[in-house]
C-alpha cells in the first residue's frame, strides 16, 4: 500500500474492501492483532455510516509519520444530509438505524484522536487516528 489509499463507498462490498485495506495498512505499520481489530472496527463503522446515511462517499486510509511516531489516519467523508446535532450522535446508545448505537462514540474510543465536522445539507467529515505505541 502507498502512503495513502481510498475506497469509494457505494455499497456493502466497498465497506468490506476498505476494512481490508485498513487492516493491511495497520499490519504493515506494525500494529498488533488487537489494534488491527480496533482499527478495522472503526473503519467499518465509518464506512457503514456513509453507506446507510449518505448513500455514497469515500474512506481514505493514510499512513502517517510525525515526530518519530507512526500511525494510521482514517478520513471518512460524504456529501450526505449531514448531522444536525453532533452532541446527540456522540452519546452512547444513540442510534437512528436501530443498530447497537456504538457508532461514532465507539470509533472515538477505539482510536487515539477523533474529529468530526458536519454541516446539515453539505455532508460530514470524520478524521480518526490510531498511533502505534
Amino acid at each position: 500500500m502507498e502512503l495513502q489509499s481510498f475506497v469509494k463507498i457505494l455499497n456493502e462490498w466497498d465497506v468490506v474492501a476498505v476494512r481490508q485495506l485498513g487492516r493491511n495498512a495497520a499490519k504493515e505499520l506494525g500494529f498488533g492483532v488487537v489494534d488491527q481489530a480496533r482499527i478495522t472496527t472503526a473503519i467499518s463503522e465509518l464506512a457503514r455510516n456513509i453507506f446507510l446515511y449518505a448513500g455514497e462517499g469515500k474512506v481514505t486510509i493514510e499512513k502517517i509519520f510525525l515526530d518519530g511516531k507512526k500511525g494510521l489516519k482514517v478520513i471518512a467523508e460524504d456529501e450526505g444530509p449531514g448531522i444536525s446535532d453532533i452532541r446527540k450522535v456522540m452519546q452512547d446508545g444513540y442510534s437512528t438505524s436501530g443498530g447497537l448505537g456504538a457508532g461514532l462514540p465507539g470509533v472515538k474510543r477505539l482510536m487515539n484522536e477523533f474529529d468530526i465536522q458536519s454541516q446539515p445539507g453539505e455532508g460530514t467529515v470524520v478524521t480518526a487516528i490510531k498511533w502505534l505505541r
